[in-house]
């Protein structure tokens, strides 16, 4: 979920049993669990309220589709996929252009001055 470990959480654990001792640390796992439930249900609570607000349109509305980051993210994967469609659309339906065709054994111009 946070990207947390076997490691990290024996890490975790063994700083606990130091800083809180072996007897309060379960009382602390306990609280720290009913914790995270209260938040997950006042998180849970949240959207459904917004979801009932907002109407019948945003049924499938999620917390993180609100956050701007994921909004602009998808707006500009969209776009760029759009964009990578359409020249590569352009790419195939277009007849090359460049120059003229050169002939089998021939070089292409060169500019010295250019490089």
């Amino acid at each position: 979920m946070f990207g947390v470990g076997l490691p990290e959480m024996a890490v975790i654990l063994i700083v606990g049993i130091i800083v809180f001792g072996p007897d309060k640390l379960p009382d602390y796992a306990r609280q720290a669990g009913r914790m995270l439930r209260q938040l997950r249900t006042f998180a849970q609570s949240a959207q459904d309220d917004l979801r009932k607000e907002l109407g019948p349109e945003f049924a499938d509305l999620k917390l993180t589709d609100l956050d701007p980051r994921t909004v602009i993210r998808k707006h500009v994967l969209d776009a760029m996929e759009e964009d990578d469609l359409a020249a590569r659309q352009n790419a195939l339906t277009s007849p090359r252009s460049g120059g003229p065709d050169l002939e089998p054994g021939e070089s292409p111009p060169f500019d010295a001055e250019a490089t």
